[in-house]
Formats: C-alpha cells, sequence, structure tokens
C-alpha cells in the first residue's frame, strides 16, 4: 500500500510540474492574450525593413512572423531592438521571439534557436571607386585601411579577427557599416551574401576582389532558453512550413 501511496504521490508531483511548466510557456502566453511580440532591428535588408514614417515592417522575416501568428490564430506586434540588445531583449522577456539571426556559441549559451531555415556567408565589400586598392583579406588587414561595422553584430565579431590590422570603426545602431563606407569616411564593411547582393543593386558597392566567402551560419529565430514547450512548437511549425514549400517560395519573392 505504501508503494503504491508512494507511486501515486510521484505521479501527481510530476503532472504539477508539467502543468507548472506549461502554465509558463510563452506559448500559452501568446495563445491566451491573442498577441505574438518578436524583436526585429529592421535594419537587414531585405530580411526585416522598417519605414519610419509608418512604424511599419516588410521583408523575409516579416513575412515569415505574419505567417506564424496567422497559423497560431493571434496578432503580431514587431518590438523595435537592436542588434546589441536582441539576445538581452529574448532573455528578459520583452518579445517572444526574434526574427532571423546568425546562431552563435555566445548567443547559445543564454539563448535557445529554433531549427536552421536559411543560412548565410560572410564577404568584405567596399565602393566601386575604391575597388583597385583591395585584392584579397591580406589588402584589407593593413594600417590605415578603415573597416567599418556595426556594434553587436556578428559582423563586429568576424571584423576584429580577420583585420586586427586595420583601423576598425565601430558605428551603434541605427548607423551601420555600410554607410560609413558609402559616405567615405571608412573603405571597407562585411556583411552577408543576402543583404550584399541587395546593397549593390542599390548602391555603387562590389564584393571585394579575390576575397572568398567566410563564416558560413545557420540562421534561425532566437527563443527563451528554458522554454522547451515553445522552442518544440516553433521547430515543428519550421518543418512544416518547410515541407509545404513555403520558405523556398517566400525566399523567391524576396531574391534569397
Amino acid at each position: 500500500m505504501k508503494h503504491l501511496l508512494k507511486a501515486a504521490a510521484v505521479a501527481a508531483v510530476s503532472l504539477a510540474l508539467a502543468g507548472a511548466a506549461q502554465a509558463q510557456s510563452a506559448l500559452n502566453e501568446i495563445l491566451d492574450g491573442g498577441v505574438l511580440k518578436v524583436g526585429t532591428t529592421g535594419d537587414w535588408n531585405p530580411m526585416t525593413l522598417r519605414d519610419p514614417a509608418t512604424n511599419s515592417y516588410k521583408g523575409f522575416d516579416i513575412d515569415v512572423m505574419n505567417q506564424l501568428a496567422a497559423d497560431l490564430g493571434v496578432e503580431v506586434e514587431f518590438v523595435p531592438t537592436d542588434w546589441k540588445t536582441l539576445v538581452n531583449g529574448v532573455v528578459a522577456g520583452k518579445y517572444h521571439m526574434t526574427g532571423s539571426a546568425s546562431i552563435s556559441p555566445p548567443r547559445m549559451k543564454v539563448a535557445g534557436f529554433s531549427e536552421s531555415y536559411i543560412s548565410v556567408e560572410l564577404y568584405p565589400f567596399t565602393t566601386k571607386d575604391k575597388a583597385g586598392n583591395f585584392d584579397g583579406y591580406d589588402s584589407i588587414n593593413q594600417p590605415g585601411v578603415k573597416v567599418a561595422t556595426t556594434l553587436g553584430t556578428t559582423f563586429e565579431k568576424r571584423v576584429r579577427e580577420w583585420f586586427p590590422n586595420a583601423d576598425i570603426k565601430v558605428v551603434e545602431a541605427p548607423a551601420r557599416g555600410f554607410q560609413e563606407v558609402l559616405a567615405g569616411r571608412a573603405d571597407v564593411f562585411i556583411t552577408s551574401n543576402i543583404e550584399g547582393s541587395t546593397l549593390e543593386e542599390k548602391f555603387p558597392v562590389v564584393r571585394v576582389s579575390g576575397a572568398e566567402p567566410r563564416s558560413p551560419s545557420p540562421i534561425a529565430m532566437l527563443l527563451p532558453q528554458a522554454d522547451q514547450v515553445w522552442i518544440n512548437y516553433v521547430n515543428n511549425w519550421v518543418k512544416v512550413k518547410q515541407a509545404q514549400g513555403f520558405f523556398e517560395a517566400t525566399k523567391a519573392k524576396w531574391g534569397l
């Protein structure tokens, strides 16, 4: 009899703990409140781009989050953030998840990630009038060469690793490294193949000759690390949408 009572007590505690874990999940908060809060920077074209005049967003990430909210049966609220506070925002509960972000060991220490649905690789870029000054990474890693990057981004870390001898200029969001190069205040910036192709269409910038792609990185959504219920939901949603061709169609829409 004692064994039966003990087993029943253990089962009851387990159910209570499971129920508490579920109640604490962002998934329940989203469904109960009817709003999915998404942290997004609004400065990574064509992933997420904010229109200051209307405070509206567009891009690959925005389409993905709108579809996720629709499948949840809730509204989506885009919460402005920047790269240096992107992770802190999801950890502090300012939003339930973020848009696309590179999966990296430092971020993995404090936040969870969804399944990856796209990947990027990095290149150095310069303006067309300075293209003849550079050939490969070694030509950039020289005293007197100004390399611009944005604080708190993966790009900043790579710039410091790759170009320790260069003059590194760090700007804070909403300023961007490529804007410093376009303004003539720097010579080189690095960015992903995704953003780079968009910038090449709009501005007189080109990839640095002889510079092979580096740091291939899977991209995913940041999520609260301990919220396995919410992580499981998002991961399975990604798998379903991949099987339906949603991500491929959305990538094609935005030229990715």
